[in-house]
């Protein structure tokens, strides 16, 4: 049975979102100008206390991370979406994170850990556990309220240990399901290994914390069957909505990249990594090119399978038609993507919430994706999207449809940008506030 609509933002709560974020970025300003006479450290955590004392009944949250940004993945973009929206609705939240050699910006409210490369992933780095270990006292200054940990590695484990020392909850949101895609990357075990191995440790870490917060249902019916029995929330991320689809300086996006007028652009955004799925899109292309012959195929995000998915599309006679653009920022470069493209496309088998797909439809780009994991939380049919199987037949004649019948996209780029406006990020951020209220209740924390 397909799901009911969600209920669009009236024009009333739309300015008041929007009224809240030019208050609040004043307000970060004069803060700003405060905090650059104090040292780094102490203008770390000020920055991210000094909001909690001005409202009555705000929490004071720590979040942990082995990643965020500059290294961009689904994993920083959440952080910094539930970041904005708790300190917007009047929270403190401070993040401890890796310190990154290359493209690390200064940030009110981030604690960077020196770290150390990742064999194998250039990408990644590993904090130094002994000294974020060493945070344990000066974090005891602002009393937190609880921890939250994002990643299940160094920042799960000095999670639970600082939790125990500071005698505050420990919650985790588990992000993505590691069994579905360890055996590309370790190709020398058996893949059953690697599932029990993943399930196992999943288990572990899971029971050792107060709550879980997962971004599907999917996720958490796979946890349950894990046999996790931590009480678990489901709280995927919000859509940015304001900031995203405002308008910014537009270029030519055609031109830029030298893509014909008259092209047919399918967009992809997300990482280049084989859990992805992007090699059934290319191999699912000739039958999208052999109605529309000028379709280009566009594929933005860097990552480790890149060079084998421009192989697999030269082999598939499709290497013209498939351009791999790298990350593209998202002040402006990605949301130009977005309104450029004809259609957006998906078929990641692992993901665990889908926001490139609320994104594709705040910004009047129709999407045409299978539903699995998390993007079965995310999609309705009709509602911005048509639902297809993940085979080459269906999939590429669901692509074909949308090409040719205008009065389709057009219903779909109209329902699918209301559609979006239901996911705004403060809404989910508030569910996320009332997670944290009832961990930190009186009864939960004597029940511990």
């Amino acid at each position: 049975m397909p799901r009911r609509a969600r209920k669009p933002l009236s024009e009333a709560e739309v300015e008041y979102l929007i009224r809240l974020a030019g208050g609040n970025a004043l307000a970060q300003r004069i803060q700003a100008e405060q905090r650059a006479r104090l040292s780094p450290a102490a203008a770390a955590l000020q920055a991210a206390t000094g909001a909690a004392e001005a409202r009555p009944g705000a929490l004071r949250v720590l979040m942990l991370s082995d990643v965020y940004f500059p290294r961009i993945n689904g994993v920083s973009t959440s952080i910094a979406s539930f970041r904005g929206a708790l300190q917007r609705q009047g929270h403190s939240v401070t993040l401890v994170c890796p310190d990154y050699p290359v493209g690390q910006v200064d940030e009110p409210g981030v604690i960077r850990v020196s770290s150390r490369g990742v064999p194998g992933d250039p990408e990644d780095r590993m904090m130094r556990y002994r000294e974020l270990l060493a945070l344990a006292a000066p974090l005891a200054e602002p009393a937190f309220d609880l921890i939250h940990v994002h990643t299940p590695f160094v920042a799960h484990y000095a999670g639970i240990g600082l939790g125990r020392r500071l005698g505050i909850p420990v919650v985790a949101t588990y992000h993505t399901l590691f069994e579905e895609y360890l055996h590309h990357y370790v190709r020398w075990l058996p893949r059953r290994w690697l599932r029990f191995a993943a399930r196992r440790l999943s288990v572990n870490q899971c029971h050792r914390l107060d709550a879980l917060i997962v971004p599907s249902r999917a996720m958490q019916s796979a946890l349950t069957r894990y046999g996790v029995t931590t009480p678990m929330a489901v709280i995927p991320t919000g859509l940015a909505l304001e900031a995203f689809t405002h308008p910014h300086e537009e270029s030519d996006f055609r031109a830029r990249y030298g893509l014909p007028h008259r092209a047919r652009l399918l967009l992809f955004v997300g990482r280049a990594a084989h859990e992805k799925n992007i090699g059934f899109l290319i191999e699912m292309l000739p039958l999208v090119l052999a109605r529309h012959p000028d379709t280009r195929l566009i594929i933005t995000g860097e990552g480790p399978a890149q060079d084998a998915l421009a192989r697999l599309a030269r082999d598939a006679g499709v290497g013209a038609a498939v351009l791999f653009l790298g990350y593209l920022d998202r002040d402006g470069p990605l949301q130009a993507a977005y309104r450029a493209a004809d259609l957006f496309v998906f078929a990641s088998r692992t993901e665990t919430r889908g926001l490139v797909l609320l994104e594709s439809m705040a910004l009047g780009t129709p999407v045409v994706s299978t539903a699995v994991m998390g993007t079965r939380d995310v999609l309705t049919e009709g509602e911005g999207c048509l639902i297809a199987e993940e085979t080459h037949d269906d999939f590429a004649a669901k692509v074909n449809r949308v090409l040719e019948d205008d009065d389709l996209r057009r219903a779909l780029v109209q329902r699918g940008r209301a559609y979006a406006a239901g996911w705004h990020e403060d809404a989910k951020a508030a569910e996320l506030a009332e997670l944290y209220r009832r961990v930190t209740a009186p009864s939960a924390l004597a029940a511990r």
